[in-house]
């Protein structure tokens, strides 16, 4: 059995919690790709921003306050 390929749209919360991430990562100049500006990122900032993100988008209000 194949298994599926996942698209996330336009609208899903992942999209939205990315736009949300790439604008974060503008305002604290945080480089997390070759294309952007700042300094470099580390991987534990990444991956706690997007999971900030995420909480953000889904939880709204109710999410945890860090």
């Amino acid at each position: 059995m194949a298994e599926e390929q996942v698209v996330i749209g336009i609208n899903s919360p992942e999209y939205v919690a990315y736009k949300l991430f790439q604008h974060i990562a503008f305002v604290e100049g945080a480089k997390y790709s070759s294309d952007s500006p700042g300094s470099a990122a580390t991987r534990q900032w990444i991956l706690d921003t997007y999971a900030e993100c995420v909480d953000a988008v889904r939880l709204g209000p109710a999410r945890k306050k860090r």
